[in-house]
């Protein structure tokens, strides 16, 4: 589908973090139900097809506790492809050993060469109880945790990464001081999503933060997260923040191709990847085969995940409302075949109408935080107990 270019130069050195080079500076964000082994083999490959060499792509997020505790989806989270190098998992917790104790398992095991730690999560079942971009409010927390952390993976020689939010709100920042605590305590990079938990996905992210990141934190990479809906979007961001490499979330969704463009736009070639319907049809069914082989065979659970990724693949062409409910209802791989090759596959790409943002962005939202956690930097004992409650869930957004 795409070819690297003889004449191409990178644009940006590449990203090492600790001991994995990273040749195009680009990670694909960890996202709740998205990032699963099946979606990252699509953004892989879609990268790989350029002839470049390809970027970081993150498992999905798994929070320590249930990883502790060998749930079962904790560990297929966890679980990578034979083909997956290097293998790239994030982490959830608001327990300082509990924390540790995940990530001992992760290095200790093989399961991953690199471990995020996830401060950036805005969902209320976090937030309420201190989780997430909340944490790092209470700064002895954050610290204690990354502490932890590293020090547990540091025996297996395996990176451990952070990805943030600006803060809670625009009068409670910890960005610059989270970061630069991170740098203190031996992470390999720092990535920060632009955007404050109150703004959620909403407004526009502020570069300008990931610039003055950049500046507080001068001896490990850091990268900007936020808006990058676009491989021009991407240059963009490195241009204007001095950033390391880019993070990228939502606006792959539906779009792995998105990773063709990037690793050729990082390389300097203009090759950029327009599908018509018939090459995007290829894709969702490519999807739903990789989902049934992650889900050991469960054709109908793996349908089901499919399901929501069906608008964001077909936003912009041309496709009926009543195609794109029966496709948001399918049961079956050889319905989705079906349904799909009813579908106008000679539709060109439409052009503008299949860029942009996508994803909800949904409305700004007071963060829903424990009773009295913005009155002190420091954490009584009766909220340390409360905050074992985060970490409930297997994944958390």
């Amino acid at each position: 589908m795409t070819s690297a270019l003889d004449t191409t130069t990178a644009l940006l050195k590449p990203l090492q973090i600790g001991p994995i080079t990273v040749a195009t500076p680009v990670v694909l964000a960890p996202m709740a139900g998205v990032t699963n082994r099946a979606f990252r083999t699509l953004c892989r490959e879609a990268g790989q097809s350029t002839g470049f060499d390809p970027g970081l792509y993150v498992a999905e997020m798994v929070t320590s506790r249930a990883l502790v505790e060998r749930n079962v989806e904790a560990l297929r989270i966890v679980t990578f492809g034979e083909d997956e190098q290097p293998r790239s998992a994030q982490v959830y917790g608001v327990d300082p050993a509990t924390v540790g104790a995940a990530v001992k398992i992760i290095a200790g095991e093989d399961r991953a060469d690199h471990v995020d730690l996830n401060f950036g999560c805005p969902v209320p079942k976090v937030t309420r109880k201190g989780g997430g971009a909340a944490l790092p409010w209470k700064r002895q927390l954050f610290t204690d945790i990354v502490k932890a952390a590293v020090d547990a993976a540091e025996p297996y020689g395996v990176p451990v990464t952070i990805k943030m939010r600006k803060g809670i709100d625009d009068d409670h920042l910890t960005y610059l001081e989270a970061g630069q605590i991170a740098e203190s305590l031996g992470v390999a990079a720092v990535a920060l999503h632009a955007r404050t938990a109150a703004q959620h996905y909403s407004g526009q992210a502020e570069w300008e933060a990931v610039a003055r990141l950049k500046e507080a934190v001068r001896t490990v990479p850091v990268l900007g997260n936020g808006d990058i809906w676009s491989a021009e979007d991407a240059l963009r961001m490195v241009e204007e923040t001095g950033a390391d490499g880019v993070v990228v979330g939502r606006g792959c969704q539906g779009r792995p191709w998105l990773f063709a463009d990037l690793a050729a736009a990082f390389n300097g070639s203009d090759l950029r990847v327009r599908p018509g319907l018939r090459e995007v049809a290829e894709t969702i069914y490519r999807h739903g085969e990789l989902m049934i082989e992650y889900f050991d065979g469960d054709e109908g659970k793996a349908m089901r995940d499919l399901r929501k990724h069906m608008a964001w693949y077909l936003k912009g062409y041309a496709v009926g409302g009543e195609k794109r409910h029966e496709l948001a209802l399918i049961d079956t791989l050889a319905e989705l075949r079906e349904r799909l090759d009813a579908l106008d596959l000679d539709a060109p790409y439409p052009g503008d109408d299949a860029e942009g943002p996508r994803g909800r962005a949904g409305s700004p939202k007071t963060p829903h935080l424990p009773y009295g956690w913005l009155d002190s930097r420091d954490l009584s004992e009766e909220f340390e107990a409360k905050l074992r409650e985060a970490e409930l869930s297997v994944s958390g957004g």
